[in-house]
């Protein structure tokens, strides 16, 4: 599993994230990543809102509610094995 480096904008102190999965939405990348490899994980969910032509990619946490549902639906279909309850 990809292993990243998540630094929040505001400042504050960065943390390793597991990336599980990725996928592309109406030209959106979004991850789904967990703190820990463990199997019952807690998992988040965050979008590249970098410009294009960035050299880093900025990846900000989903919070609209809808944003999240529909994208948790396209993970837990990449993932058929993996139960994503929001």
């Amino acid at each position: 599993m990809e292993k990243i480096e998540f630094q929040p904008a505001e400042g504050g102190e960065s943390a390793w994230l597991f990336v599980v999965e990725e996928t592309r939405v109406n030209g959106v990348s979004y991850l789904l990543v967990t703190e820990t490899e463990e199997a019952e994980a807690e998992a988040y969910i965050l979008k590249d809102t970098s410009k294009d032509g960035e050299s880093e990619a900025a990846y900000e946490f989903v919070d609209d509610d809808d944003e999240l549902e529909a994208v948790s639906k396209i993970f837990a279909e990449l993932l058929e094995d993996v139960d994503i309850e929001l």
